[in-house]
């Protein structure tokens, strides 16, 4: 072939792969929206991940035997199977009886601090021996408790004479004794026991689970005999 001859081609290699005649194929444009304020805030939703669900437990009533753990969590008196199941609907007393054993193995297998100790026809939730030393430096023991000697005297009678009321420790120790009963209450040595005889409005004071403790004493049997307690 001679030059310039319309069949000589300069680039062989792109032969149908080079279209210089071919229109360009262009993207349609985007429809363009009229245009709407910006909200000031947006809320989203947020994922499904991030919603807090109450607890079931909110919804699912407790057992009794949670009822009663809650009621020796409570303290005070001594929890009985009386006072369950007057309580709690539908508890027996054998139930009460389960729930305490349950609870019992469960302490003792978790390792747990704490133990139920029967007392007084009932049961408390108390610490183990060994953490006892704990509870002394948060509240103190017996020496730390610093009765002098009046709060010892109303004390004394109370525990030997109870239950009995403001109007009789006053005729034994001879002198008011008003200030001192209100300040063993609030050390929670004394509480009110039960109020008196219908018709007499004094109330009758007795001794705690506290004042046992304190003094390193499993029941008031154990009060050591100081000759006639008729003469305290």
């Amino acid at each position: 072939m001679t030059a310039g001859s319309p069949t000589d081609d300069p680039f062989p290699n792109l032969a149908g792969e080079w279209q210089l005649d071919a229109e360009p194929v262009l993207e349609p444009e985007p429809e363009l929206l009229p245009a709407t304020p910006e909200p000031e805030s947006v809320h989203l939703a947020p994922p499904p991940s991030a919603i807090r669900l109450p607890p079931p437990t909110e919804e699912t009533p407790p057992s009794p035997e949670q009822i009663i753990e809650a009621m020796l969590f409570v303290g005070g008196h001594p929890l009985t199977a009386d006072a369950v199941c007057s309580a709690v609907r539908g508890v027996t007393r054998e139930g009460f009886t389960t729930a305490i054993d349950s609870l019992t193995r469960r302490y003792r297998q978790q390792r747990r601090p704490y133990s139920i100790l029967p007392r007084d026809n009932g049961f408390v939730l108390a610490i183990l021996p060994v953490y006892r030393r704990l509870r002394e430096r948060l509240f103190g023991g017996p020496r730390e408790a610093r009765l002098n000697q009046p709060a010892l005297d109303v004390l004394s009678v109370v525990a030997y004479r109870q239950p009995i009321g403001k109007a009789e420790v006053d005729t034994i120790r001879g002198t008011d004794s008003g200030s001192i009963l209100r300040q063993l209450v609030r050390l929670g040595l004394v509480a009110v026991q039960h109020r008196a005889e219908a018709g007499i409005r004094e109330v009758r004071y007795g001794t705690t689970p506290r004042f046992l403790k304190v003094f390193g004493l499993n029941s008031l049997d154990e009060l050591p005999r100081l000759g006639d307690t008729a003469q305290v």
